[in-house]
């Protein structure tokens, strides 16, 4: 855990996606295990996705696959707290998007940050899984979140 949770500032999102803890996300030591925050990452990202675009993106001829993540753990989450994921686009290519990501916790009005992370993903063909173009909806859909974005 870092002692430098107030460098993370919820305004430097265009996105923040909520995300609720489950009972069974709380691991042995009482709080939430380390891979859950991946997850909170991948459902907020993917979530957004459908809801600004309109579309299954399961259904799409290109999909997007994760080839790199990360996350540095700033605050301990438990059950049963409410969160938000932060999300900005850090870089927009023409077959990927690097995702730049924060996890909030809920306390009152205030927005703690609980972690940072990044996240890539690369657009490959649904059945060939080569890699092709992002799709249109996603790329206007990241294109527009780009250029509304606060840059911190």
């Amino acid at each position: 855990m870092s002692d430098s949770h107030d460098e993370v500032d919820p305004a430097g999102f265009g996105v923040l996606w909520p995300v609720g803890t489950r009972w069974d996300d709380n691991d042995h030591y009482g709080h939430v295990n380390n891979v859950t925050y991946y997850a909170f990452f991948d459902t907020a990202v993917n979530a957004w996705l459908i809801a600004v675009t309109g579309v299954d993106i399961r259904t799409l001829p290109a999909i997007g696959v994760v080839a790199e993540t990360s996350c540095r753990y700033l605050r301990e989450l438990s059950f049963p707290d409410q969160l938000a994921v932060g999300i900005a686009v850090e870089r927009l290519g023409s077959r990927s998007v690097t995702y730049r990501l924060a996890i909030f916790r809920r306390d009152g009005d205030a927005l703690q940050p609980a972690a940072t992370g990044r996240f890539v993903h690369v657009y490959v063909d649904a059945e060939t899984r080569r890699s092709v173009a992002i799709p249109e909806q996603i790329r206007s859909a990241v294109a527009e979140l780009e250029a509304q974005q606060q840059r911190p």
